[in-house]
């Protein structure tokens, strides 16, 4: 799977936002999340506009349930707590993938969690696998990592504490800077779990096949809601173009996260998200409730 590294991501996804206002496959290997990086934030002392607005995606029921429908593509389940200790080598390029989010040792966020975890916990079972991180970040090298590091990941993911630096890595990268792009572009709840959902897959690049230059794309051919647009439009084109991006890998083409999940929730007028949800993905049938 193409992946894209965190290096100098927030300059890139700065200057991004600053600048620009059916068929499918199985997978081979268990499907794993692109790499994301953090939305331009807010200045100093300054409040973020969307902070007035509702918390759409960001409450804690509809969290839940944008975390179950990712899981459910990335992991074939529902229960994404139960990813907090899966790690695996998927053959993407990118060495290790584990985690609620799948964190990678090439692609720089696995080694942001480590880092962050072992500054407040540094005797942790992770913590001497630090420098060897740090040197294959970037890489599909193991080097330094075997054989003990995945052992070591699964013992650190029955700390409650390594569990709540998932949670909280993962929001820092990719569920707030979403969220709150989507709100800035007068989106609802499921364009919010679109945006997420893309963030999450393509990860944040501003090239044609990252998550910012999908939203330019899409921003070329329809206008978003924030613009006086037609919200089920707007996120139509978006679809299309993340669509297109998967279906240009060379690996892990699986287009069913769109095609009869979230045109599913959009055919159905569904912009808020509300249960029942039904939809499908591999194949594979899911419901919530």
């Amino acid at each position: 799977m193409t992946r894209l590294v965190l290096f100098g991501a927030p300059i890139a996804i700065a200057a991004s936002i600053l600048f620009n206002g059916g068929e499918s496959e199985p997978p081979t290997v268990r499907q794993a999340p692109e790499k994301t990086g953090p939305a331009k934030p807010a200045a100093d002392g300054q409040a973020d506009e969307t902070d007035a607005l509702p918390p759409g995606l960001a409450a804690p029921a509809m969290k839940e349930t944008a975390s179950r429908l990712v899981a459910s593509a990335e992991a074939s389940t529902l229960d994404w707590r139960s990813q907090y200790g899966a790690i695996e080598d998927i053959g993407d390029g990118k060495g290790y993938t584990a985690g609620i989010i799948g964190f990678c040792s090439g692609t720089n966020d696995m080694l942001q969690l480590v880092e962050a975890y072992t500054e407040e916990h540094p005797d942790n079972p992770l913590a001497t696998y630090l420098p060897a991180l740090r040197a294959v970040d970037g890489t599909d090298s193991h080097e330094g990592l075997d054989p003990g590091f995945t052992d070591a990941w699964h013992r650190a993911a029955e700390d409650p504490a390594f569990r709540k630096a998932q949670d909280t890595t993962r929001d820092r990268l990719y569920f707030e800077p979403a969220v709150r792009l989507a709100k800035t572009d007068g989106l609802g709840i499921l364009g919010q779990f679109i945006y997420y959902d893309a963030m999450v897959l393509h990860g944040p690049g501003v090239e044609e096949d990252g998550f910012y230059g999908i939203r330019d794309a899409a921003m070329a051919s329809a206008d978003t809601a924030a613009e006086g647009g037609d919200e089920t439009a707007y996120l139509n084109a978006f679809l299309d173009e993340s669509r297109s991006a998967i279906k240009a890998r060379k690996v892990q083409r699986d287009t069913t996260r769109i095609d009869t999940a979230q045109r599913v929730f959009l055919r159905e007028g569904n912009l808020g998200l509300e249960e029942p949800l039904v939809w499908q993905v591999y194949g594979e049938t899911f419901r919530i409730p």
